[in-house]
């Protein structure tokens, strides 16, 4: 957090920096989205929804699973929350219990041990492979005699790795044959690129799905998540959502109706393909500065990159970065401590083609690559 507000500060002293470092699209909110939610206001949609959100969203998302997966998911096994964080609370209270623990993928989303722990939970950091690629074989190493569930993400952060459906799966086994639940974020997931998009929910009924209109449907601000889960958890479910927060925003749901049209599902197409062409440029010219890009990004949009032949210090190197060429980057100790996060950054391609070229020359200058 430090290196953001630094950036902040520098920019609003009049430096032209470079914002790699936050995971927020940079396209505006849909027109059609904006459209609805005016419509909304209008109509004097401002009074609180149920708890588990509007009934006509929750048969959107349930027909989104049908048409994009052809999954059969009923409208009542969706809760509306506050974005995926208020899902990943939701999820969190309903499984743990003080004392229980939830493995967690390291590098992982730095934010889902702090829910774990809102609960009592204890994250179990779980070891990724030489790729940064979560395995059948390690899931089924670490659980542990008080593992309850294991948090996963597809494509995942901050690697942008993403999970075929016989990779998920063989990790829904092992976490099936130890009786435990399977909890999936797949906010990112129609952010895939050279494959088609899967869901776990293709292959498991049991899991718990977490998903959000922040990223893939560019309403990040308006906090709009949610949550798929097996029937028989609902009510529970219901019963926190309305004591923990009333009920998700009223506009945003109704503006939320919006992002499956077809004409806002064409501009999410155009905008997906966009970020294709800024990870193909990255792909190309980060090796020739020496770099290497971890795994395979084939999601979401961030790379992984291997700093440790420049810097045994991730975070020193992003903080000169900063301050010599007003490139923001993100430490790897952000995303956990086991997986060596001194020889890590993530980039977050968030930003034109035009804006990652220059990027990419302030970079070849701070490690005299280039003039």
């Amino acid at each position: 957090m430090a290196l953001l507000e630094r950036a902040q500060q520098m920019q609003a002293a009049g430096r032209d920096v470079i914002h790699l470092e936050v995971g927020e699209p940079d396209f505006p909110t849909p027109a059609p989205v904006m459209a609805a939610a005016r419509r909304a206001l209008d109509a004097g949609h401002t009074r609180y929804s149920p708890a588990a959100g509007l009934p006509a969203l929750r048969e959107a998302v349930a027909g989104w699973y049908q048409a994009r997966f052809q999954v059969t998911v009923s409208p009542e096994q969706v809760v509306m929350t506050p974005g995926a964080s208020g899902a990943l609370q939701l999820a969190m209270a309903a499984l743990v219990e003080p004392g229980d623990g939830v493995l967690m993928a390291d590098p992982g989303y730095p934010c889902n041990r702090h829910f774990l722990e809102l609960v009592g939970g204890q994250a179990q950091p779980l070891p990724l492979d030489a790729q940064l690629r979560v395995t059948a074989a390690a899931l089924e190493q670490h659980w542990q005699a008080n593992t309850v569930a294991a948090l996963l993400a597809s494509p995942d952060n901050p690697t942008g790795t993403v999970l075929s459906g016989e990779e998920m799966a063989a990790l829904a086994g092992v976490v099936s044959r130890h009786d435990g639940v399977l909890v999936m974020d797949e906010i990112y997931q129609g952010l895939v690129y050279d494959q088609v998009p899967e869901t776990v929910l293709s292959v498991t009924d049991r899991a718990l799905v977490l998903n959000s209109f922040s990223k893939f449907f560019g309403m990040t601000g308006w906090r709009l998540g949610w949550l798929v889960a097996p029937q028989a958890l609902v009510p529970a479910l219901e019963r926190m959502a309305q004591n923990f927060f009333l009920a998700p925003s009223t506009p945003a749901q109704y503006a939320a109706l919006a992002a499956f049209d077809a004409d806002t599902l064409e501009e999410l197409e155009a905008r997906r393909q966009a970020l294709q062409a800024r990870r193909d440029y990255l792909l190309g010219a980060l090796p020739g500065l020496g770099l290497s890009v971890c795994g395979d990004p084939a999601g979401a949009f961030y790379m992984y990159l291997d700093v440790s032949a420049i810097t045994d210090d991730s975070f020193r190197f992003c903080n000169d970065l900063l301050e010599q060429q007003a490139l923001a980057m993100t430490p790897g100790m952000d995303f956990g401590p086991a997986h060596g996060p001194q020889r890590y950054v993530r980039i977050a391609y968030t930003a034109t083609v035009e804006r990652l070229e220059e990027a990419v020359a302030r970079l070849g200058r701070f490690l005299g690559k280039a003039g």
